[in-house]
């Protein structure tokens, strides 16, 4: 094999055909990745090679069989392969010869190509913040392809004696194993089949990512072999000799079996530096246990999407070829356009209807020839399963953030969004989750969409703690108290606590002092905000926790509508900042409140933790420095929207306002009387391991209702127009406070963002791009000549 490999080199790079034909490759290449803005590095914007891992596979479809065209055709065409076979050479010996020298050659022209990986590199907005991990496992896959083209080419080859000819049936038969199994998997009798996983796109997309699955190698091994076995065969039927039977079945024996073996026992290897496409074991568990089919419709797709987008795009599509692996087929996804070919009112009414079903559009700048342009898109998913929908928003928008930023923390959710989505679909029961009433709490308009956005993974509805039977409420999985009005009775905060004895979740929501901007309206513009008497304190206290009878003011805070004069005998109505509706903005690295939006709030007081044996306390939220705390009684004015604020006379400590407490809680009964009529009950001193969170701000959750009664969704004020992360955070909180399987904690996953130095980038565009165009062609040009005369030295002495 030796002599067959060394001859098949020397006769390439003694060739100006092999010379050209790289550097036509290389040059191609570069246009593509550093001219055309399309596939542009530079207009990317991220530090990574995706685009050469994307574009290289068409280009090897004509640069390979330009390598292999010549390897058998040539030597059948002049008589040589006979005296090839006079030599001790089996057919094996001489295919596996030819095979590795084109190999070889496939990489000498990819070597150029890691002066890309040092211009990226150089480029960072941190210098060297490219994933070194991610583009090592990239380049293992595009070596696996140009393996497979390899031996594709060498069989068309032995086919022909003619070399267009095998060049042209390479070209085709790369094409086809490539992108052809997927164009015939969209044919309607075929839709139902999985065909797209016998092309190579499918295996290649995966390993391309920086990921390296046994199924996949054992793909690209099995079609490579087969394809080499293939042109064995032909050269054995050329030479008029006979095929024995056993040898056929033995190789492709072989061949089947390790195709087989690999879908039985498989493991995978993440070479990125984040192991950003390693799924949990929580997300494995629930794929391999999936009863039922699973489809997922994106709505992310269309051409001309900003690099961001596309980033956003490519990484929906990794998580879910990622979750599609582990679920022994049950998982299905496609990517639509859902306005594509649709007239403006058919639009119109799909907008409408996707908005019904929980899925909101985003309108987005988007470069044309003439300049920008507007174009809606819907960052948006839908899973279904057994008849039921669960949408998964794919954009997670969030205040002070960059658009990149946004993005990418959009991507590190995804894991979450469609794990907790897929089960949600496929959960057969629903947990419970209650929210009190009978204490003046928010009413059900009031709370219209945190009920509604909660239906679809639970069954919810209104408890009241007076006349609920013990054991029913012992069901319910979560108890949320929404902003009580009217002190608890000892029945009933015995009845509470027993229920938290008894391993319940608590939500509680508490507006510690009484104060609502509607009284202040109605009454001069002045009202006296007093503590309120819930009868909670001493329970809280013991369960580590004190609201205060304070109100905070926060410079860091929403806006408000006020009169502003008459003109022509219309009121003059203009937006005001009022301190007393502060927005919070997350801190905690915690996955309830991870990657949520600034959350609005109203009236909140702060919050002070008490040490307790056994109970961990992780604080959720909290003001902005900018924050001081009002002792009520106090005097509220609106004529307080006319002073500027100073600064200096809010600058103190964050206060919280939210927190999450874990652990084994102490009975406020214990050593207590037992409040008349629970008599019969058996008082357990301390809890189970349970959970609950404590928020000092009673309209969380609370939605605005319209003047007609209609009620807006939850987190969006109508005054200003913006949409706060009040909805995720209940959701979040619901999630973990109901869920044990530790799904919340993939919100906690990490990526970091690899930008291109931008300023750089454009200060230096030119300069780059004349680099990675020249130097790589520079380096071939400078191999054939040093090649060239070395030769010409050998033949010469």
């Amino acid at each position: 094999m030796y002599p067959v490999f060394k001859k098949e080199i020397s006769s390439y790079l003694s060739s100006l055909v092999a010379y050209i034909t790289i550097g036509v490759f290389l040059l191609v290449m570069g246009l593509f990745l550093w001219v055309f803005p399309d596939s542009s590095i530079l207009e990317y914007g991220y530090a990574s090679l995706e685009s050469l891992f994307n574009t290289a596979p068409f280009l090897f479809m004509f640069l390979i069989p330009a390598i292999t065209m010549r390897s058998l055709a040539e030597e059948r065409r002049e008589g040589t392969f006979e005296l090839l076979l006079t030599r001790p050479l089996t057919h094996l010996q001489i295919v596996l010869g030819k095979y590795f020298a084109c190999l070889l050659l496939v990489l000498f022209a990819l070597l150029p190509t890691l002066v890309y990986y040092y211009s990226v590199y150089t480029l960072g907005a941190t210098e060297g913040n490219i994933d070194t991990g991610a583009v090592i496992g990239s380049y293992i896959g595009l070596f696996l392809l140009g393996g497979v083209f390899v031996a594709i080419g060498l069989f068309a080859s032995s086919i022909s004696k003619n070399q267009i000819i095998a060049f042209t049936i390479a070209v085709f038969l790369s094409y086809f194993f490539f992108s052809g199994f997927d164009s015939l998997s969209r044919l309607l009798s075929l839709q139902s089949t999985d065909i797209q996983s016998l092309g190579i796109a499918e295996h290649y997309e995966s390993v391309s990512r920086g990921v390296l699955d046994t199924r996949d190698l054992a793909y690209f091994v099995v079609l490579t072999g087969l394809f080499l076995w293939l042109t064995m065969v032909m050269l054995i039927k050329q030479q008029q000799k006979r095929i024995t039977g056993t040898a056929l079945l033995s190789v492709l024996g072989v061949l089947f079996a390790v195709a087989v073996i690999s879908t039985k026992m498989f493991t995978r290897f993440d070479f990125t530096k984040e192991k950003r496409f390693t799924l949990s074991p929580v997300s494995e568990n629930l794929m391999d246990s999936l009863a039922a089919p699973v489809k997922v419709t994106i709505f992310l797709e269309g051409d001309n999407f900003p690099g961001g987008f596309k980033r956003l795009q490519r990484a929906t599509k990794d998580i879910l070829s990622d979750l599609q692996s582990y679920s022994h087929g049950k998982l299905e996804f496609d990517f639509v356009d859902p306005l594509a070919g649709l007239s403006t009112e058919e639009q119109n009414t799909a907008i409408t209807s996707f908005q019904d079903r929980g899925i909101e559009p985003t309108n987005l700048s988007v470069k044309t020839d003439d300049g920008l342009s507007q174009k809606m898109i819907f960052p948006a998913a839908m899973v279904t399963a057994g008849g039921k929908e669960i949408p998964v928003k794919l954009l997670q928008t969030r205040i002070g953030l960059s658009p990149d930023e946004v993005l990418n923390n959009s991507i590190q959710n995804l894991e979450y969004a469609f794990t907790s989505a897929i089960k949600k679909a496929t959960s057969g029961g629903k947990p419970r989750v209650g929210f009190t009433e009978g204490h003046n709490e928010l009413n059900n308009v009031q709370l219209n969409d945190a009920l509604r956005s909660l239906s679809d993974g639970f069954l919810v509805g209104r408890v009241d703690l007076k006349s609920i039977p013990f054991d029913s409420l012992k069901k319910l999985s979560l108890l949320v108290i929404p902003k009580p009005d009217a002190p608890f009775t000892e029945a009933e905060k015995f009845k509470l606590d027993q229920y938290i004895m008894n391993g319940g979740r608590v939500l509680w929501t508490i507006d510690q002092v009484s104060a609502e901007l509607d009284s202040l309206r109605g009454k001069g513009g002045e009202q006296l905000a007093f503590p309120k008497k819930l009868n909670l304190d001493d329970q809280l206290f013991r369960y580590g926790i004190r609201i205060n009878a304070d109100l905070i003011a926060d410079m860091s805070c929403s806006q408000i509508p006020v009169a502003a004069g008459n003109v022509g005998g219309q009121a003059q109505i203009q937006l005001a900042p009022w301190l007393f509706y502060p927005v919070f903005i997350p801190q905690s690295k915690h996955p309830v409140v991870k990657n949520v939006d600034g959350i609005s709030g109203q009236f909140a007081s702060s919050i002070d933790t008490i040490a307790v044996k056994n109970i961990n306390k992780i604080i959720l939220l909290t003001t902005s420095p900018y924050a001081k705390k009002l002792t009520a009684p106090h005097m509220l004015s609106l004529q307080a929207l006319e002073q500027e604020p100073d600064p200096k006379a809010f600058y103190s400590e964050p206060k919280i306002t939210g927190v999450l407490l874990e652990g084994k809680f102490a009975s406020s009964f214990r050593n207590r009387p037992v409040p008349e009529g629970a008599e019969h009950f058996t008082v357990l001193p301390e809890s189970k391991a349970t959970k609950m969170m404590v928020f000092s701000d009673g309209d969380l959750f609370k939605n605005q209702v319209a003047t007609d009664g209609s009620p807006y969704p939850l987190g969006y004020d109508h005054y200003t127009r913006q949409t706060y992360g009040n909805k995720n955070l209940l959701l979040n909180a619901v999630d973990y406070l109901t869920d044990d399987s530790g799904l919340i904690e993939l919100r906690g996953k990490e990526i970091q963002l690899r930008l291109l130095n931008r300023a750089l980038v454009r200060g230096q565009k030119t300069y780059w791009q004349v680099i990675n165009l020249g130097l790589p062609l520079a380096i071939v040009l400078i191999f054939a000549i040093f090649q060239h005369y070395a030769r010409r030295l050998k033949y010469t002495r």
